[in-house]
């Protein structure tokens, strides 16, 4: 069965406007910019007559999503799209010490060990394995017309796998805060036609 999937982050919360870090940890709300975003999203697509839509289990994207599930479209929830966990630095802003552990996982990650994480935190094959669960779930499922909404790590992982690419090639994905992904599905085949777009923002100059 042919599908189209869109797939999109959550709006902006104040720990994304100050920069610090989340991950699955942190269950923040949208701040007023995200709500803004999240409607502007909704007003753009609101007519794309999806069938569904999957959000993770954290409210940031629950939120972002909230105009159309108010309006009455099915939704699921997935502990597997939840973001990255990124142990003892989730709720903390950027620090050296912080810095580099971060390019230390990174330099592994491109030495193909996958196994490599933040102290406490997740590695990317951990992150991997779940995201892979999902994308098989989004090809069992039946709809057609499929709108996902997860997060900035999460969404990387998720296009390097629907893209076949070996996990290092996340960093190559940009992620704004409702910038949107969209993929066509024939079997086992994911071709994307939008990376990270985020013309429904254009209306809303300030936000962008």
């Amino acid at each position: 069965m042919q599908k189209t999937i869109y797939i999109v982050r959550h709006g902006q919360t104040e720990y994304n406007r100050k920069r610090i870090i989340q991950g699955s940890g942190i269950d923040a709300p949208l701040n007023e910019m995200g709500h803004r975003q999240a409607r502007a999203f909704h007003q753009y697509y609101a007519e794309h007559s999806f069938d569904v839509v999957l959000t993770s289990r954290l409210r940031r994207t629950q939120e972002t999503m909230a105009p159309f599930i108010d309006q009455g479209l099915p939704w699921e929830s997935f502990s597997e799209i939840n973001e990255m966990n990124w142990g003892k630095y989730e709720g903390k802003s950027s620090t050296p010490e912080m810095k580099e552990d971060y390019r230390r996982m990174l330099d592994a990650w491109k030495q193909g060990n996958y196994d490599a994480c933040i102290p406490e935190g997740e590695s990317a094959q951990e992150l991997a394995d779940r995201i892979g669960s999902f994308i098989q779930h989004l090809q069992e499922r039946p709809e057609e017309r499929i709108l996902v909404c997860s997060h900035g790590r999460a969404m990387r992982c998720l296009m390097a796998l629907l893209d076949q690419q070996p996990l290092a090639a996340m960093e190559e994905y940009e992620h704004a805060n409702t910038g949107l992904y969209l993929y066509d599905y024939t079997p086992t085949v994911f071709t994307m036609n939008l990376k990270n777009d985020t013309r429904h923002l254009e209306q809303l100059p300030s936000l962008k």
